[in-house]
């Protein structure tokens, strides 16, 4: 009996199309921190995970689901990362606004931009007085003993 080359191979595919479908499955939860971990995983997948990713964005699916695939998108590496930016710029002009919104945040992040936050200057009281605006003594106050007298 000849031994079967293409049992290995076979037994490969198996428990990869395997590992695929249980990270889609969490990648569709809606607990973020599991779906962003599973969307992780799906950008080390290559042309596998991108489809899976890309559905996941363009599908109607909840934010939960299209902010952790625009995380995943975000996270690949290598040759896919041209790949994923394009997705990302293809979800700019989608039609639905989470879509969007999840695109246009990660686009962001990657470009390492963040947006300006509001100084603290504009929060505070106008009337109240800053301590180094006041004169400084030169000379310190006495210290009260009890012993001594005036």
């Amino acid at each position: 009996m000849v031994p079967d080359k293409k049992t290995p191979e076979r037994e490969k595919e198996k428990t990869s199309i395997e590992l695929l479908r249980k990270l889609r499955e969490k990648l569709f939860s809606e607990n973020i921190s599991t779906a962003r971990l599973a969307a992780h995983h799906l950008g080390w997948l290559q042309d596998d995970g991108l489809v899976v990713l890309k559905e996941a964005l363009f599908g109607d699916y909840s934010r939960t689901v299209k902010k952790a695939a625009a995380y995943g998108l975000r996270s690949m590496r290598g040759r896919m990362a041209k790949l994923a930016k394009e997705v990302l710029q293809q979800g700019l002009i989608h039609k639905d606004t989470t879509t969007q919104a999840a695109c246009y945040k990660s686009l962001q992040l990657t470009r390492r931009e963040f947006p300006q936050k509001a100084s603290s200057d504009t929060k505070t009281n106008p009337n109240r007085i800053n301590i180094k605006d006041l004169p400084a003594n030169k000379s310190k106050p006495k210290k009260f003993h009890p012993n001594r007298l005036p």
